[in-house]
């Protein structure tokens, strides 16, 4: 992975709305951004992860792991594609899921093209009918139905899925993909593609996202724990990356001091395990994932410590990173 880039050139030159997309030898360069949208657990980072062809977020069988708006890139000769995965939308019932609703929303408005996420392996419900509406409502942004997880359905499932989403909305496409087994991602990339505007490359060639190194590493972390403890906390757990360095005389390692903040002491216990059994397994799965990132060996310094209830505190949450 390259070194990220903190922040994308100024804007690219608009065009207006509705300017066909390019073709032929003279067409023009197209940059701008697309984000994906839907209920927790529909497969948006499995997806962006997909089209850029690296892992920029994490992804867990957990709902609502997403908690920040992250950037993908997709570099082409001929576009610059870059993908926003937010979290889910859903009911909040803490101020946490409040600010991530509010996230989402304001992402919203601020993208060239939305894709919206329904799994081809789940009916369409009440949820989906309600944030189709919401989508809809994001101006004149074209929105673009991306029926994702076509590899766990059957082919006639996958159709009756087509035809029941066509109907939920006007949609500007209609795309079935699977992230899985690639099927039609490149049709989706020159889909979304075909809703940006020309203009100027927004990041460096070979930039694959803009996110930190060590917010990149503290997902990391969280991710390895969330596969860990299933169902019992996931929801009460943020990481922070206190300090990220380069060992004193060692080019070649990487000092990372992280701590794990929960809600409660037991769930404090959850996470250490008997006899910090399952800290320590966490901690491995997590070093291997950050030294893969970084491309150079990892001494990980994990810690665990109480925040009561952090998703209900405003000042918690500005804290750690979750701002209003």
């Amino acid at each position: 992975m390259g070194t990220p880039s903190r922040r994308a050139p100024g804007p690219p030159q608009r065009a207006p709305r509705g300017t066909p997309p390019p073709s032929g030898p003279s067409a023009e360069f197209r940059a701008g951004f697309a984000c994906f949208a839907g209920r927790p657990n529909v497969g948006k980072s499995t997806l962006m992860n997909a089209l850029v062809g690296a892992k920029v977020a994490i992804t867990s069988s957990r709902p609502q792991t997403t908690r920040r708006a992250v950037r993908g890139i997709v570099h082409r000769p001929d576009a610059q594609l870059i993908i926003v995965d937010t979290p889910g939308l859903h009911r909040p019932r803490t101020l946490l899921g409040e600010r991530l609703d509010s996230l989402v929303r304001s992402t919203l408005t601020e993208v060239d093209v939305i894709g919206f996420c329904i799994p081809a392996s789940e009916r369409i419900g009440p949820g989906d009918r309600y944030l189709a509406g919401e989508v809809a409502g994001s101006g004149k942004t074209p929105v673009v139905a991306i029926v994702t997880k076509t590899d766990e359905a059957s082919r006639e499932r996958v159709a009756a899925q087509l035809a029941a989403v066509v109907e939920l909305g006007d949609w500007a496409d209609v795309v079935p993909v699977s992230a899985v087994t690639g099927f039609q991602l490149d049709m989706l990339a020159d889909v979304l593609i075909s809703h940006l505007p020309p203009g100027r490359p927004l990041y460096p060639d070979g930039d694959l996202t803009d996110e930190p190194e060590q917010q990149l590493a503290a997902e990391l972390i969280r991710e390895a724990i969330l596969e860990d403890v299933r169902d019992e906390l996931p929801h009460s757990i943020a990481v922070v990356v206190e300090e990220m360095t380069p060992r004193d005389g060692r080019d070649d390692l990487i000092d990372v001091h992280a701590v794990m903040y929960v809600e409660r002491p037991s769930q404090k216990a959850i996470v250490l395990g008997p006899k910090g059994s399952r800290l320590k397994e966490v901690g491995t799965v997590a070093r291997r994932q950050i030294e893969a990132l970084l491309g150079r060996h990892v001494y990980l310094d994990l810690r665990v410590k109480i925040a009561k209830d952090w998703q209900r505190d405003p000042r918690q949450l500005r804290r750690l990173g979750f701002y209003g």
